[in-house]
């Protein structure tokens, strides 16, 4: 027996889950007449009724059918409203009735965006689908989008379809095939919907090839120029799923035998899509190291580190983790290729995250309790990443840049250690090792992986990150809330962490100084205001904190042992100055 033998949905939420953004929504009516929406048939049928009953009318059991008898025409939506409305603004409000909800229906949760629409809005916000086909005129998608924090690319008509950002560069894509209930142009009829317009046609046509299918709420009986869209689409590369209440009508079951579709049998939609969305969450979470699995490989690290006899299997444990991270860098899902959006990118960087955090908490653990032997392995190590990095030169520059998002964890890792144990010569190596660059000369890390000049440092792409919108210093914001989780099996007490962390990125930026000579630094900072460049994170708007780094380094005893170890050019005078200069960049960085 299959595994997945009578589980169908984990079968869709694992193929939209591992082919991301390669699934389109076909949505019907089903999912707006759950939320008490009526389609435009019903609208049309209802106005024949209220113009009817007007005039004296006795009520029928088949409107249609009387107005056939009566006017020998098909009921028409559009000729209807043109009839009973003179201009677009008295044509919207007849329609608003049907389709926007007065406050007796949002009490009773009718003609609001429902479960379904919210489920699908965090899979569109999160990746996992791009692109919307839908039937239906209202607006209940667009809003359960909104609310998600996503802004949709909405095409209604052909004029809107012409203005319209291309279907390659949209984070979500809405093609509202019948119209918008604003716009009086929507379809309903027979005749209306036989054929659509040739861009309608084309835009399908690529839709239909290039992507998967889950359809919902769509009979497949009606809307005859869609179902020839599907039937003309000339591949097949990926799934059709189609979810049905009951068994598939004669036009669904066309299209689903040339479809080779796969039918899924639902309750509703509410709880279709909200399992589906549940499930892909999960698969979400089983790419992650098993947490257990981490604070085993990071106790293991640790046991080591006590015995220099254990120095070997030291070294192999690190090893098989540089190599799995190497490995996982490599993942298709992370190749620089590609549009840039921000779920794009959060998701990004959740991944790298999570396939980085053995072995940085590793080398925090290395940083605070190692004797030096362990320095060369992880350099070798950080040099890896930084190389494997690089071996991709073409692509979106903010995918080039992330790539080495895993050596600056590692990095910032290693050093949060070397600070905790008060390592200073270890750290200064640190910060100046030699960073391989494609056909370069290599240039120290603290100018390649630190703050500003890391490629992947861009503060406007780290405020898209959640909390980090108006955060001043949004990369070194984040790097705090990412270490003050997995510093605690190298720091120690949570509260101190704040403080480690302020020392690194302190020290990171007198490392970041020292280009200058003392005369060089001394000669700028004589003139009023002047400041050398030099990388400096959240300590550069927290003044308080600032003042107290300040007091904590530049004293006796660690002033002196800072000195010792290298920094400063070992000059008691140069840490004078680099004050001076990180005040005055201080300064400048509150006014930005």
């Amino acid at each position: 027996m299959s595994i997945l033998a009578g589980d169908p949905l984990t079968q869709v939420a694992f193929s939209i889950f591992e082919n991301k953004g390669v699934y389109a929504l076909l949505l019907g009516s089903g999912l707006s007449r759950s939320a008490g929406i009526p389609t435009g048939w019903e609208i049309t049928l209802d106005l024949v009724r209220r113009v009817a009953l007007s005039q004296g009318v006795a009520e029928q059991a088949d409107w249609a059918v009387w107005y056939r008898t009566k006017t020998g025409t098909e009921p028409n939506y559009s000729m209807l409203l043109a009839e009973l409305a003179s201009s677009p603004a008295e044509r919207r409000s007849i329609l608003h009735s049907y389709i926007e909800p007065d406050e007796q229906d949002r009490a009773d949760g009718r003609k609001i965006p429902t479960a379904a629409h919210h489920a699908i809005a965090g899979l569109v916000r999160d990746g996992y689908l791009k692109v919307i086909v839908t039937t239906n005129f209202d607006r209940l998608m667009e809003n359960a989008l909104r609310e998600a924090g996503v802004e949709p690319t909405v095409v209604w008509s052909v004029d809107s379809l012409a203005g319209a950002e291309p279907l390659s560069h949209s984070s979500c894509y809405i093609l509202k095939l019948h119209g918008d209930y604003k716009d009086a142009r929507i379809l309903n009829t027979d005749e209306e919907l036989s054929g659509y317009p040739p861009e309608y046609d084309q835009i399908l046509n690529r839709i239909f090839d290039e992507h998967g299918l889950l359809i919902c709420g769509w009979s497949g009986e009606w809307d005859h120029a869609l179902r020839a869209a599907m039937l003309r689409a000339p591949n097949r590369r990926f799934p059709t799923f189609w979810t049905l209440r009951g068994e598939p009508g004669i036009g669904a079951a066309e299209l689903i035998g040339q479809r080779k579709a796969q039918p899924l049998a639902i309750s509703d939609a509410d709880t279709f899509f909200g399992s589906l969305a549940q499930r892909v969450e999960t698969l979400g979470q089983t790419r992650k190291q098993n947490p257990l699995s981490v604070e085993l490989i990071v106790s293991t690290v640790k046991r080591y580190l006590a015995k220099a006899e254990h120095r070997i299997q030291l070294d192999e444990i690190i090893t098989q983790e540089g190599d799995r991270l190497l490995e996982r860098m490599g993942a298709s899902e992370l190749s620089p290729q590609g549009n840039w959006t921000p779920e794009e990118f959060r998701g990004r960087v959740q991944i790298y995250q999570a396939a980085s955090e053995p072995l940085a908490r590793a080398a925090g653990a290395m940083g605070r309790w190692g004797d030096g032997a362990e320095f060369s392995q992880l350099a070798d190590i950080v040099r890896a990443l930084v190389s494997h990095a690089n071996k991709e030169g073409s692509g979106l520059s903010i995918w080039l840049g992330l790539r080495s998002y895993p050596a600056l964890l590692v990095f910032t890792a290693f050093g949060l250690g070397l600070v905790r144990a008060q390592r200073w010569s270890e750290l200064h190596d640190l910060f100046f090792l030699k960073m391989p660059r494609e056909d370069r000369t290599p240039k120290p890390l603290v100018k390649t992986l630190f703050l500003w000049d890391w490629k992947g440092f861009d503060e406007n792409t780290w405020r898209t990150l959640e909390g980090l919108d108006r955060r001043k210093t949004p990369l070194s914001d984040h790097l705090l809330n990412v270490f003050t989780e997995w510093g605690r099996s190298f720091v120690g007490m949570q509260s101190e962490l704040g403080l480690i962390f302020d020392r690194f990125e302190t020290l990171g930026a007198l490392a970041h100084l020292e280009e200058h000579s003392e005369d060089e630094l001394k000669a700028t900072l004589s003139v009023h205001d002047r400041k050398e460049r030099m990388s400096v994170g959240r300590i550069g708007w927290r003044e308080t904190a600032r003042q107290a780094v300040e007091q904590d380094l530049l004293v006796p005893p660690i002033r002196a042992d800072l000195l010792k170890a290298g920094f400063a050019h070992g000059s008691d005078a140069y840490l004078d100055l680099f004050a001076l200069n990180l005040r005055r960049v201080a300064g400048w960085m509150g006014w930005q």
